[in-house]
């Protein structure tokens, strides 16, 4: 990893797992929160003079009819994930299973008055903040035929050790989750990420690895 730039990933849990921070500064994890409010992840992150912040929740609520077309995109790679529903739908529902959603949306408004939502094109100058998820960013690495959700925590683990990060202070998959985001903060950084999504349906960030044949 060579952008040399401290980068963070969060992890989005619903209100009794609460989200969990990883800062990177090249292969070193230093600093690890979980279950803090977003203003003091924020804190952090500045103090740490964190670059990019990879967010495993979706930066848009869906509009309309319409779903996001990053959503649409992934799954016609084969690569799905929850989907998006409006703000309004999601407000509505007794079910409690957008709670994840909500306390996402309360991290990007947090931190993006000091880390951008990320818009695709352009050189990258200042801090931002993006969408990506690990199931995605586990794809990029094992290949979709390959990445199990079922064997989730060793192959996750396995790429942040094949990429030379010490992961002793991971102690649970939402760790894991959060150092991957960070991860992909790095390959964001070093222009060796895949985009899906347009500007009204925000965008999603997948590290671009290619596997040795």
């Amino acid at each position: 990893m060579s952008s040399g730039r401290a980068v963070a990933g969060i992890d989005i849990g619903g209100d009794q797992k609460g989200n969990h921070l990883v800062i990177l500064r090249g292969t070193q994890i230093v600093c690890k929160l979980s279950q803090e409010a977003p203003e003091y992840m924020l804190e952090q992150c500045l103090q740490f003079e964190v670059a990019a912040v990879g967010i495993d929740a979706p930066c848009r609520w869906r509009i309309g009819e319409a779903g996001r077309q990053a959503e649409k995109a992934l799954a016609r790679q084969r690569i799905f994930s929850f989907a998006t529903p409006t703000r309004e739908l999601a407000m509505a529902s007794k079910s409690g299973f957008y709670g994840w959603m909500f306390n996402g949306e309360r991290v990007y408004d947090a931190f993006s008055p000091h880390f951008p939502v990320f818009k695709n094109g352009g050189e990258i100058g200042g801090r931002l903040c993006f969408e990506t998820f690990p199931h995605a960013i586990t794809c990029a690495f094992f290949g979709k035929e390959f990445a199990s959700a079922k064997n989730k925590g060793t192959q996750r683990r396995e790429i942040l050790q094949r990429e030379k990060i010490e992961i002793t202070s991971l102690r649970s998959i939402d760790d894991v989750d959060a150092a991957l985001c960070a991860l992909t903060a790095n390959y964001l950084l070093e222009g060796r990420v895949d985009v899906y999504g347009d500007e009204p349906g925000g965008y999603i960030v997948v590290p671009r690895f290619v596997r040795s044949k």
